[in-house]
């Protein structure tokens, strides 16, 4: 059992097999601290606002320090939730302020009728991050199990050289109610590399909040918030890789976002396989696969900019489809989406919390949580969007909110390549294609699936929209309303010819 633990420069803490750390339960038991790079710690309520309260193990300005072996930093986390919550009747900690009549449930979004809440749990007064490293230079964490944190997991600021490898993240076991207990947090740090870590959090499993030049490697992670996140409010985050991911339960697989300036740019995933869900509690999204968002942050105007996105070789089996939706005054540029498979499911919370838009944080209540259709992918305010070899699959018995395989609005120099799905449902109002203010459009080597009603819906779309080698003999119609700018080439038509209008 132990207090805070400061590491200093030229030091190993090594934990042989068997061996815990275990921190105490009693907050009395951790110090405060003031002023300095230790104000990232955690805030002491109704104390000097510079006053906080430290974590376990805090490293500042140190240099060569590693934390190494096969045993357990334990973290205490229940020591501090509020008593209630051991029960079966705990209230939920706050997710942001939304307004229940814009959401598809209205008053009864997130209802008690649900029973038993998702989490995440009230905490009290808590001690700082488990782990926290600020402004140090040539570090290894290795080999050890990380558990039950009451706070951020692992917390590494301002720092460069860093190698975490075969780390093992455990949020309170079975349980994952905890809040803030991210797994890994990376911010305005250099040359980072994550490998083989098992990461099992409530929270983000991986959350990079500034940085460059880090790579992320050969994980599984599990969250009921986010599997992996870039972004949040200011900073910069740039040329970074994830590859070979395996993200299962989370409500957003993969979110990248910006609210109040900042840039987010040169970032590569590669080698995924994602399982997403609904869930009960105060989670933020949705059930989406990938979640991109650029707006602004509440009483702000410029949100930030978000470009150079790739997407590659994923297998995606969600709730719920792919948002990349930014807006007026920070158009999301470049994002390239190839070789997706994504299959969507309906879940048993789909219609107590699906059929709504989760942009939740930092944005203003009307554009929280509210009721919108869901297509396979929405895109909104995009510059030189590429999908390529996206192939999408809907299951039997959606409810009704499912809508098009692709919806995109507001946009530039659109490219579809390799696109093979349809609607959600077979007949109805829905299309593959739904696309509206924009120009620049090229649909090719695409097919549209069996049941597809309409191929392509059109609503002012500037300048030609080309048509070429795509096999469209399955759908019902292939562009409603006719589209006097439309240039086939090389398709497969419909039995009918007169099928290109209605």
């Amino acid at each position: 059992m132990s207090g805070p633990i400061t590491l200093l420069s030229n030091v190993t803490l090594h934990l042989d097999a068997g061996a815990i750390i275990r921190g105490s339960p009693s907050l009395e038991d951790y110090r405060l601290t003031s002023g300095g790079s230790e104000t990232r710690l955690a805030p002491v309520a109704n104390a000097d606002p510079v006053a906080m309260i430290a974590g376990l193990i805090t490293a500042t300005r140190a240099k060569n320090i590693a934390i190494t072996g096969s045993g357990i930093i334990e973290g205490s986390a229940l020591a501090y939730v509020t008593d209630q919550v051991l029960d079966l009747n705990y209230a939920l900690k706050d997710g942001g302020a939304w307004i229940p009549r814009l959401t598809r449930q209205g008053e009864d979004f997130l209802s008690t009728k649900l029973g038993i809440q998702d989490g995440p749990y009230i905490p009290k007064q808590r001690p700082g991050k488990l782990i926290t490293l600020v402004d140090c230079d040539n570090v290894t964490i290795a080999g050890v199990t990380l558990q039950n944190s009451p706070n951020w997991t692992l917390a590494i600021f301002d720092s460069r050289h860093v190698d975490i490898n075969g780390v093992k993240i455990n949020s309170l076991a079975s349980d994952r109610r905890m809040p803030n207990d991210d797994g890994i947090d990376l911010t305005n740090s250099r040359f980072v590399h994550v490998t083989r870590c098992d990461i099992q959090t409530g929270d983000d499993c991986i959350a990079l909040f500034g940085g460059e030049d880090t790579t992320v490697s050969d994980c599984t992670l599990s969250s009921r918030d986010s599997g992996i996140r870039l972004g949040y409010d200011r900073g910069e985050i740039r040329n970074v890789v994830f590859s070979n991911i395996v993200i299962r339960n989370s409500t957003r697989s993969i979110t990248v976002n910006v609210r109040a300036g900042g840039i987010i740019e040169n970032i590569l995933f590669d080698n995924l396989i994602i399982q997403t869900k609904l869930h009960t509690g105060y989670w933020w999204g949705k059930g989406e696969a990938i979640h991109i968002s650029a707006l602004p942050r509440a009483g702000t105007v410029t949100p930030g900019i978000i470009r150079n996105l790739r997407f590659s070789n994923i297998l995606a089996d969600s709730e719920a489809g792919i948002i990349i939706y930014g807006s007026a005054n920070s158009i999301i540029r470049d994002v390239q989406l190839d070789r997706i498979e994504l299959k969507i499911n309906a879940g048993p919370m789909s219609g107590y919390v699906g059929g709504n838009f989760d942009l939740r944080g930092e944005v203003p209540p009307e554009l929280s949580i509210f009721k919108h259709d869901i297509p396979g992918l929405y895109a909104r305010y995009v510059d030189g969007l590429k999908l390529l070899n996206f192939e999408l699959a809907w299951d039997y018995n959606l409810p009704e909110f499912f809508s098009d395989g692709i919806e995109c609005e507001h946009f530039q120099n659109l490219q579809v390549d390799g696109f093979v799905g349809r609607q959600a449902k077979v007949g109805g109002g829905c299309c593959a294609i739904r696309l509206s203010d924009g120009n620049g459009v090229g649909i090719r080597n695409s097919m549209a699936a069996e049941g597809t009603q309409v191929f392509l819906k059109s609503t002012k779309v500037v300048g030609p929209i080309t048509l070429l080698n795509n096999d469209l003999s399955r759908a019902s119609i292939v562009a409603n309303p006719a589209i006097s700018t439309l240039i086939l080439s090389g398709n497969i038509m419909p039995s009918t010819s007169a099928q290109t209008t209605r």
